[in-house]
């Protein structure tokens, strides 16, 4: 079963406050503390301490196949949206039909370049249906195989939730490739190999070739005289 473990807790204080949508820096400010100069951290390193203002927001989820994730994971506000528990469903439940297909691209990039994404969304209004402003938070985690599969993400809709379940348009995304500090101090992207440093000579005595064939342009090191005298 996928949950939550008790192992990694940081002080988060000091992340930014934004209009009602605070807690998304808070889950992004302790993800980035997790992974360090790592690509992203592991699932299994996410400890709910570490985000506890934040979980009614929070969730988890895995991936199941191309463009598709179910939610393993999801704080109450989620399950406030829909009028129901939501663990085991997609995450494309919350989208409109003419989003999911967006939503799904957005979760490949997500999860294969791999990167971090934040969606703004609006609900669709109508009778029962207030309008609402949302934002949500998708950031990828390994799993203990160390494939990426896993997202640690935030859902925050700000309005009045009405009396039915709630579906959202997909308004604008903003995608931030993963960067790893390579081994010569610089940065790369997700994937690159860093350039391989130069061989630098250094106190030691040049090959001796042994084989008894003279390089061209070479004397070579024995010569054998035959005298017949």
């Amino acid at each position: 079963m996928d949950k939550l473990n008790i192992r990694n807790v940081f002080e988060m204080m000091d992340y930014r406050a934004d209009a009602g949508f605070s807690a998304m820096a808070q889950i992004e400010a302790y993800w980035e503390a997790l992974r360090g100069s790592r690509l992203m951290p592991k699932r299994s390193e996410i400890d709910p301490r570490g985000i506890e203002t934040a979980l009614e927001y929070t969730f988890v989820l895995k991936r199941i196949a191309i463009g598709m994730a179910r939610l393993r994971i999801a704080g109450s506000h989620l399950n406030n949206l829909m009028g129901m528990e939501v663990r085991g469903m997609p995450l494309t439940s919350f989208i409109t039909p003419n989003g999911r297909a967006q939503m799904g691209d957005i979760l490949e990039e997500v999860f294969q370049r791999p990167s971090a994404c934040e969606i703004r969304l609006s609900t669709e209004v109508g009778r029962d249906k207030p309008a609402m402003d949302a934002r949500m938070l998708l950031l990828p985690l390994k799993s203990d195989l160390g494939d990426v599969s896993r997202v640690l993400g935030c859902f925050i809709a700000r309005g009045e939730m009405g009396n039915q379940s709630r579906r959202f348009d997909i308004i604008s995304t903003k995608t931030r490739p993963l960067v790893l500090s390579s081994a010569d101090g610089g940065a790369s992207l997700a994937g690159q190999k860093p350039k391989p440093r130069e061989t630098v000579s250094g106190f030691h005595d040049q090959k001796v070739d042994y084989s008894g064939q003279s390089k061209p342009n070479q004397k070579p090191y024995l010569r054998l005289i035959k005298n017949d005298g």
